[in-house]
């Protein structure tokens, strides 16, 4: 077997400069950076990983407890995740939560047991907080993705707010004056949030919120298509409906097909999240496009440097969505 000091004779260089070379522990010059990797080419030398990490009293591996099976976007932030991991040689252990509070605790702590470097979460609406407090009374490095607002934790999410203001003042913009919103679960800091962008929304135009315009869509298709079909059963319909995720504006379509509605003729539909085929349907959706890669290697980059730095200031990002104006509003 091909030991570092055999790559060291071929390079002629010290076993110490190609260990720094390997790890990145330390600057070395190009040229020797070069010989150090042809040797490693020329001999098939195959670092031993799981000597180097228990060294460092690391297993260069975290785990990512995020409820994706059922959520395209999230399925893309993973994806994402794995991307930025591999990019940095980490290995990345992938558990799905469910968004199940019970659920989530047992994945916090089966990753722990499986010694990973840090986790990012995706947290659930559980009031109780408890896979949170178990994160923080182990003293594990963990970073909150997409689901902020919970201090004492690094965090990175997309700016709700702002982005459903001005979603909604588009339809507005289209003479919308009775505008549904399909929410998401509650509980959820993106789901209060968008929330509130809708209600800025409206009273930025001057009108006012019937609350009988906001129904619980619970961030899935079938509950946003019941949803849905209580808006169109009002006895003053809205003229147009926001919903809040990718799933939620699936379950809205299927409502309107089946109430013979068309969009945008007759109804305007948005939603928030962009997704694949969004721009393939007909009418092609107009959305609220979150910056999931961004999202996701932003992550990655604030888990690593918590790792590194345990104690240093906890750090709260947002990224800024991206309005992608097609049909299903109504313009041209």
């Amino acid at each position: 077997m091909v030991k570092m000091e055999d790559v060291a004779r071929r390079a002629r260089v010290s076993t110490s400069t190609v260990s720094h070379v390997l790890n990145g522990t330390r600057k070395v010059s190009p040229q020797t950076v070069d010989a150090v990797q042809q040797a490693v080419r020329e001999l098939g030398y195959i670092p031993n990983t799981l000597a180097r990490s228990l060294a460092r009293s690391r297993t260069n591996t975290i785990g990512v407890a995020i409820s994706a099976l059922s959520n395209h976007y999230f399925s893309e932030t993973v994806h994402a995740i794995e991307t930025e991991c591999a990019r940095h040689g980490i290995m990345m252990l992938f558990v799905d939560t469910r968004d199940d509070p019970a659920q989530e605790l047992r994945v916090v702590k089966a990753l722990h047991h499986r010694r990973v470097d840090g986790i990012l979460l995706a947290p659930s609406s559980d009031p109780e907080h408890a896979a949170l407090a178990y994160l923080q009374a182990n003293a594990i490095p963990a970073v909150l993705v997409d689901r902020m607002a919970v201090e004492g934790f690094d965090q990175v999410g997309v700016e709700n707010r702002n982005s459903t203001r001005e979603l909604v003042t588009h339809l507005i913009g289209h003479g919308h004056r009775r505008i549904g919103m399909i929410a998401g679960h509650r509980g959820l800091s993106t789901t209060e949030e968008r929330i509130e962008g809708y209600r800025l929304a409206l009273a930025e135009a001057g009108l006012t919120c019937d609350e009988a315009l906001l129904v619980n869509g619970e961030s899935n298709s079938e509950s946003a298509r019941v949803a849905a079909a209580a808006l169109l059963a009002l006895p003053t319909p809205p003229t147009a409906i926001m919903a809040a995720n990718n799933l939620m504006t699936i379950g809205a379509m299927h409502a309107l097909r089946d109430a013979k509605i068309a969009v945008p003729e007759q109804m305007a539909l948005v939603g928030f999240d962009d997704f694949d085929w969004a721009d393939f349907f007909l009418p092609r959706l107009s959305v609220i496009a979150q910056p999931v890669q961004a999202l996701g290697a932003r992550a990655v980059q604030l888990l690593l440097q918590r790792i590194d730095n345990p104690d240093g200031t906890r750090q709260s990002e947002r990224l800024d969505a991206t309005l992608r104006i097609r049909n299903s509003c109504g313009c041209p």
